[in-house]
């Protein structure tokens, strides 16, 4: 029998160019993929919402969003990715998918996205201008508050948003989740509506 070897590469590895690119100066949008997470989503079975919620209580020790928002914990962030659903942010496999399945066996099923997403840090003093191109949401600070998601569409690619806690420069984070297979065109599109501002890239093992 053949054996295998899974080369683990980042979805954005042939378009992703560490440094400055657009317009000269200093930089309005920082753009940072970030690599190696672990992304598991939560589907309450039917009848079964209360339950789900309630496990996240136990194992998190916050109830799971049930309206579009992501809540920080400890060592995760749980992000609402539509109704009855939502999606488990960390690092390190702690709360990867062989973690919470006994938690959640019987509320919920649950799919590993580790590697089926790719997620953007958006941050600088024209992210929101730059995602205005992009985005229908209103992203002002007083409607789209830190905490607040979305699951939304940006130039046809389906996508979840949500604003992290503002930076240590005191500039809002946004964060993005993208099907791998779509993360080139977008992060394409993202280079083409942020160039006017100057955009720093980067990527990083660590959340924003």
């Amino acid at each position: 029998m053949a054996e295998f070897s899974w080369d683990v590469r980042s979805p954005l590895e042939r378009v992703l160019v560490s440094g400055l690119h657009g317009a000269s100066g200093e930089a309005g949008v920082s753009l940072t993929e970030i690599r190696n997470f672990d992304l598991v989503q939560a589907m309450a079975r039917r009848g079964k919402s209360a339950e789900m919620v309630k496990a996240a209580q136990g194992r998190f020790g916050v109830a799971a969003p049930e309206t579009p928002k992501a809540i920080n914990v400890a060592d995760a962030t749980l992000i609402w990715s539509g109704p009855d659903q939502f999606f488990v942010l960390s690092k390190g496999g702690r709360h990867g998918i062989d973690a919470l399945g006994q938690m959640f066996s019987l509320s919920a099923s649950l799919s590993d996205q580790s590697h089926a997403r790719v997620l953007i840090s958006i941050s600088g003093t024209k992210s929101r201008a730059m995602l205005a191109k992009l985005s229908s949401i209103d992203l002002h600070a007083a409607a789209f508050a830190i905490g607040a998601a979305a699951t939304t569409s940006m130039d046809h690619t389906s996508v979840t948003l949500w604003r992290g806690n503002d930076g240590v420069d005191g500039q809002a984070v946004f964060n993005l989740l993208v099907f791998a297979t779509f993360g080139e065109s977008l992060w394409h599109m993202m280079l083409d509506a942020g160039a006017e501002y100057g955009i720093d890239i980067s990527h990083s093992e660590d959340f924003a």
